[in-house]
């Protein structure tokens, strides 16, 4: 399929316009979105994520620069013409009273019918697998009002799906879902710029899921915005200037995410594999220690040649906790102490006292 440029910004600013003066949120956003991408937006809240989707969407004009759609001015498009090539969902959860999520998706298809807004076999055919991909079969006839905010959001999803244009900006489309909803919901945009060449756009705080799922990341910074493959961002530290006034947290590239820098303790030597090794390391960072893993042929002693050999520069006084078959054992301060659980072990190991760095 070959890629189109479906979105472009060329030095626009945004913001808002009252009578004579104008607001600026940002200025000179020079920006790209093509076919079959789906662009996760991330910010922190007040840079200006929403203003930009609602220029991008046409409900508000740009106060400087040029935004093409389709490489034509989006000036030029009548708002019966961009209705058929940008759908937009907002953040806000829509409640009105005695409308079902069928007529709520149904609002999707004005475009297409006439001004009596009578629908047709293709157009109910068409609603019916947006309700299926967002996961509502079942909910056609239920009360807007009488549903969660989650599937409330989906209902929303669901009408934009309806309105069956090229480009999909979405708000924050996931605020609202649970964990399994919130990859689910993503899960279902990607497979619809992946698969149907949409340009899917959306503003999102699961920095995470963006990393892993978004074929190009539009990063707002308080100075600039930075535009490129999610791994072209993170590995330029440009996460690190998201937010710059706040020293206790840090990007984590290893997880894709931010995470709380903590105090450090001290150092403890672990001695296990798999899933619990994982999950010991994690319960150890968390109580501020360091983990620096040993083989599992040496968790007898600190001091056996290949401890040493591992890693020289440890010393031998450092706590040592090890699996064994069904239990877990702390050698610390010339004492062995066994647990069943890893709960009971953290009780102790939180209150091990040690200088940091030592």
């Amino acid at each position: 399929m070959k890629e189109e440029l479906f979105v472009e910004c060329k030095e626009v600013s945004i913001g808002y316009r009252d009578r004579s003066t104008a607001s600026v949120v940002k200025r000179d956003l020079s920006l790209r979105a093509l076919s079959g991408e789906m662009v996760a937006l991330i910010g922190g809240n007040g840079i200006g994520k929403s203003t930009l989707l609602k220029t991008i969407a046409g409900f508000q004009p740009p106060l400087s620069g040029e935004l093409l759609i389709h490489q034509r001015s989006i000036s030029n498009f009548t708002t019966a013409e961009l209705a058929k090539e940008l759908s937009f969902v907002s953040t806000g959860i829509v409640r009105v009273a005695n409308l079902t999520v069928w007529e709520m998706v149904g609002l999707g298809r004005f475009p297409y019918t006439s001004w009596f807004g009578q629908l047709g076999e293709k157009d109910e055919e068409i609603m019916e697998e947006a309700i299926r991909l967002v996961g509502l079969s079942g909910y056609e006839n239920r009360l807007i009002n009488r549903i969660s905010d989650g599937e409330r959001q989906r209902a929303m999803i669901a009408r934009a799906l309806a309105q069956d244009t090229r480009i999909v900006v979405l708000d924050e489309p996931t605020a609202f879902l649970d964990i399994s909803n919130k990859y689910e919901v993503v899960r279902i945009l990607h497979k619809l710029a992946d698969e149907q060449g949409k340009c899917i756009i959306f503003s999102t705080h699961e920095l995470n899921t963006a990393l892993s799922m978004a074929d190009r990341i539009w990063l707002m910074l308080g100075d600039r915005v930075v535009e490129g493959l999610p791994e072209e961002v993170a590995a330029g530290g440009n996460f690190e200037s998201l937010f710059p006034n706040n020293g206790h947290l840090f990007f984590d590239p290893e997880k894709e995410d931010f995470r709380i820098r903590r105090e450090r303790k001290g150092i403890v030597l672990l001695s296990a594999t798999g899933p619990e090794q994982i999950w010991a390391t994690k319960a150890m960072e968390r109580l501020g220690f360091e983990v620096h893993l040993l083989p599992p042929s040496s968790p007898s002693s600190q001091s056996s040649p290949s401890s040493q050999s591992f890693r020289p520069s440890v010393p031998p006084s450092l706590p040592l906790v090890s699996r064994e078959v069904n239990s877990w054992i702390l050698k610390s301060q010339n004492k062995t102490e066994e647990f069943k659980t890893l709960t009971e072990l953290c009780r102790v190991v939180k209150k091990l006292t040690l200088r940091p760095g030592s």
